[in-house]
């Protein structure tokens, strides 16, 4: 019989066959689905997406640094305004409300990029996005693909989708060093993510799509123009879903960046972070690295506004080299008498180029600055201040903020208070005891105005007598006198402030990377140099 013949006869039951097959294997193939989605486990986020940085911040709430891995903060969706949600769903998924938790069409555009070997493809919806950073590994391949798929879906089924945002909203990466959105908030516009207007969260959303080219935007005309179009197309997307208002968007500005990469005194602040990390940690009675890792926001002491003119103060005078590689070192404190807060705390000018901290634990030769405490009986810990030649910067600040405060002494503190997540976890309180009597404290102001006079020991060349401005004393002191100079103290103090100035230097030693201390140049005179820039950031400091 000829083969036509046959396939007509046959035809009915070969198409019987094969449709049986090949709903055999659609069957199949969906109960591999079902079976793979049961048997699929949502995993616990990658412990680097979880990890947290802690964030120093100034007296007024103004960002100092942070220590930590990674640049990430947790934040409520809670505190998340619904204008930056809106936002981040118009750039990144405009059906994130309503879909599974997949996009059908990007995954099989990004299976076929897979198999066709073309280009990586995007368009994976949030919950996908949140899944491929937090969940899985970033390795490239069908199976990944598929299992992105399968906990996309089960998780869109099993958690709330505000639940699935908060995360993402805490994960993702916004350039900038930044991951999440309370580090984006601080590092592109210096506001918490409560504080975003429309505009900066449209920017920020705008920025989640290429963050490493677009974290330069402020900086680079370029960079800024392409970002300022896709600002603009979020923002009508917006508009259009209802999101914001005609009379929102029409008001809408582009919004101003803070400038990238940072400024030179970044590297200076880290003096101060190391300090109040140090008493942040024990406060808590973890360690440094927990205190890292914890996600806390520690509340310091300090007048960052008068800390940065101290660093610009000093960098305009006399500080640098002198002859035979001679280096001149400057130290500043301000503490609040009776109180303890550090609100000054300058030890030097470069954090890369060394590290020890000059105005915590720099030993500057006392010289004559001591002389007014002679025949005071000091208790406490301020006793043995006499016999002590060469004090810290910040101790011999506290003494004299001790007899600013009528002889109450304050224990100096460079933290005011911690919190996490919103939630306060240490206040702060002054530690005082007295340590000297009302007259002894009379006594010693009585004896800095007076330029000493009346001591045993003789006024030293370097010292001038004191003199008092306003409701102040001030006096510089020091050791050496003439073209032996050694050390010059400038202190100011009253019941507002106590501000000490170190002036004091040192040279290479005979073995490598030592140093030996050396005489102070004296051009400029060091003296002049040390009162002028006391009496500068005294001004600064609101001092009369």
């Amino acid at each position: 019989m000829p083969f036509r013949t046959r396939l007509r006869r046959n035809r009915g039951r070969l198409l019987r066959r094969l449709l049986v097959t090949c709903l055999t294997l659609v069957v199949l193939a969906c109960g591999g689905v079902v079976v793979a989605y049961r048997l699929t486990v949502i995993p616990e986020p990658h412990p680097e997406t979880v990890v947290q940085s802690t964030v120093f911040v100034d007296a007024g709430g103004s960002y100092l640094g942070r220590r930590g891995p990674v640049d990430r903060q947790e934040v409520p969706l809670s505190q998340v305004p619904r204008h930056v949600q809106d936002a981040v769903i118009a750039a990144e998924n405009r059906s994130f409300r309503t879909d599974t938790g997949v996009s059908p069409r990007a995954v099989a555009r990004a299976v076929w990029a897979t198999v066709s070997g073309g280009a990586p493809q995007g368009g994976s919806t949030i919950t996908q996005q949140y899944v491929k950073n937090a969940l899985l590994t970033p390795e490239r391949s069908l199976t990944r693909k598929a299992r992105e798929a399968l906990i996309a879906v089960k998780l869109d089924r099993t958690r709330d989708k505000d639940e699935i945002l908060e995360g993402y909203l805490n994960t993702v990466y916004f350039g900038r060093g930044a991951a999440g959105v309370r580090a984006a908030a601080r590092n592109y516009f210096d506001v918490a993510p409560e504080d975003l207007t429309v505009s900066q969260g449209a920017a920020l959303a705008s920025i989640v799509n290429i963050p490493s080219y677009y974290e330069k935007a402020g900086s680079d005309p370029k960079v800024t123009a392409r970002l300022r179009d896709r600002w603009e197309w979020v923002l009508d997307a917006m508009e259009t879903a209802g999101d914001i208002t005609g009379a929102q968007r029409a008001a809408a500005r582009f919004p101003a960046f803070r400038f990238y990469p940072p400024g030179g005194t970044e590297g200076q602040r880290q003096y101060l972070i190391d300090v109040a990390a140090r008493e942040a940690a024990d406060r808590l009675g973890i360690t440094g690295d927990q205190l890292a890792r914890g996600g806390y926001t520690v509340h310091t002491t300090f007048d960052l506004a008068l800390q940065d003119a101290t660093a610009e103060s000093v960098k305009e005078r006399a500080e640098g080299s002198g002859d035979g590689g001679v280096r001149v070192h400057t130290a500043v404190v301000g503490i609040e008498p009776g109180d303890g807060a550090v609100r000054v705390l300058y030890g030097g000018a470069d954090y890369a180029r060394q590290p020890f901290n000059d105005a915590v634990s720099g030993a500057v030769e006392a010289g004559s600055v001591l002389d007014p405490f002679g025949g005071v009986r000091l208790g406490g810990p301020l006793r043995g201040l006499h016999g002590s030649t060469a004090p810290t910067p910040l101790r011999l600040a506290s003494a004299y903020a001790a007899v600013a405060a009528d002889g109450v002494y304050a224990k100096p503190r460079t933290v005011a208070r911690i919190t996490r997540g919103g939630r306060t976890v240490h206040t702060a309180r002054p530690e005082t005891r007295r340590v000297l009597d009302g007259k002894g404290a009379f006594a010693v102001t009585a004896r800095a105005r007076q330029g000493f006079d009346g001591q045993a020991a003789p006024v030293l060349p370097a010292a001038r007598p004191g003199e008092e401005t306003g409701n102040g004393t001030f006096l510089t002191a020091g050791a050496g006198g003439g073209i032996t100079r050694r050390t010059v103290w400038s202190v100011g103090y009253d019941s507002r402030l106590t501000l000490a100035v170190a002036l004091f230097a040192d040279r290479p030693g005979a073995k490598r990377n030592t140093t030996v201390p050396a005489q102070l140049p004296n051009d400029p005179s060091p003296t002049g140099y040390a009162e002028e820039l006391a009496g500068e950031l005294w001004g600064l400091s609101g001092g009369s």
